[in-house]
């Protein structure tokens, strides 16, 4: 087997403790995912870098050789099974740019599926496992009015909502991704195979976890801040006061997310969660999809795009800079590690030219060590 990064990017996934924090660490100061196993001992790495401990670098070291050995195991599967796999430091796969700046973003994700994860409207819906026929009314009026957009509609799979919205986007002819708390060879709940199936050929499955994976309680939690992550727009209809749907939803308000919600009965225990959502700002109250669109202002032709729009031969710059430029043009904000990464460049060398670029107010910093392009 050939032994390139990403093989590597898959043996570190497997290592207790590391993800996308650690992963970001490791790769600012080690510069790829195999010179992390070949060049660097454990006492180099936590007295290096700072945020790597000693336990997490013993960890390392002593899960190595198991690791690479489990990573073989995954990558062959993936291989046999026409499963890709997305890696956040790499640019050449079709991992979510929009999931690429957030601090708990996967390090890997498995994803088997037919639609572009990238340069989609794509709209995230959640609620309760114990849907009623309002609930499921709800998601049908909303998907019909949003249909024309032809979004990307994903949730989790699980009972109720979630999965009455992938029946119903499959049912519209929209693409719909399922991200799961699981392998993607074990389907829970296992009487959502039949519409896991159709999905990939419509849409896709999508997890952060290896082949064998059961879906315990923590994982929940981590699959759905994918799902907040992914979302331009999160829509929640029916969720009582406690569940995953809200957990999404809170998850998806730290993101900055745009939230909506279905207002339900004061009577009813599976609206009282949305109705919170509601009443504490933390959501927009919707009746229709035609509301979400015209809030997103996804009718508004004439939008004016917000990055500026540059012309770099104009510019007296170095060619590196200029790449620079281009690349936060064409993906967004972007984290400097993960810039680093992408444009190949040490994080030493880049950081000066950052700043350059940012005294001629040509970018701007945010918290996080994150750059965009001044607006």
């Amino acid at each position: 087997m050939k032994k390139n990064d990403l093989f590597y990017q898959v043996a570190l996934s497997l290592i207790d403790g590391i993800g996308g924090k650690n992963a970001r660490l490791l790769f600012m100061y080690c510069g790829s995912a195999q010179n992390i196993f070949q060049k660097w001992t454990a006492e180099q790495f936590y007295k290096t870098i700072h945020g790597i401990g000693e336990k997490t670098a013993r960890k390392i070291e002593s899960q190595k050789k198991e690791a690479l050995k489990k990573a073989e195991e995954i990558i062959e599967k993936c291989e046999k099974n026409e499963v890709q796999i997305l890696s956040l430091f790499d640019k050449n796969t079709d991992f979510p740019d929009i999931l690429r700046n957030y601090e708990d973003s996967p390090l890997l994700m498995y994803y088997k599926g037919s639609a572009k994860l990238n340069d989609k409207k794509i709209i995230g819906i959640v609620g309760t496992r114990q849907a009623t026929d309002y609930g499921r009314d709800a998601v049908e009026s909303i998907l019909n009015d949003l249909a024309p957009y032809k979004p990307l509609i994903i949730s989790g799979l699980a009972y109720g909502i979630d999965i009455a919205a992938h029946k119903i986007a499959l049912k519209l002819g929209l693409e719909t991704i399922g991200v799961m708390a699981s392998g993607l060879d074990i389907i829970y709940p296992a009487e959502h195979k039949r519409y896991a199936f159709e999905m990939i050929e419509n849409g896709g499955l999508l997890t952060e976890n290896p082949f064998g994976t059961i879906p315990d309680a923590r994982r929940f939690p981590a699959r759905n801040r994918i799902i907040a992550g992914m979302s331009n727009a999160l829509v929640v209809i029916e969720a009582q006061i406690k569940g995953g749907a809200i957990i999404t939803a809170d998850i998806a308000n730290d993101y900055n997310k745009d939230v909506f919600a279905v207002p339900g009965s004061i009577k009813s225990e599976v609206s009282l969660g949305c109705n919170l959502l509601i009443q504490q700002n933390k959501a927009m109250l919707v009746n229709s999809g035609a509301e979400i669109i015209q809030f997103l202002e996804w009718d508004n032709s004439q939008k004016v795009n917000k990055q500026i729009q540059l012309d770099l031969d104009s510019l007296e710059l170095s060619e590196f800079e200029k790449q620079i430029l281009k690349h936060l043009k064409e993906k967004g904000q972007t984290q400097v590690d993960i810039l680093a990464y992408q444009l190949s460049k040490p994080i030493q060398e880049l950081n000066p030219l950052l700043l350059n670029l940012e005294l001629l107010n040509l970018i701007k910093s945010a918290p996080g060590q994150k750059y965009s392009l001044k607006n």
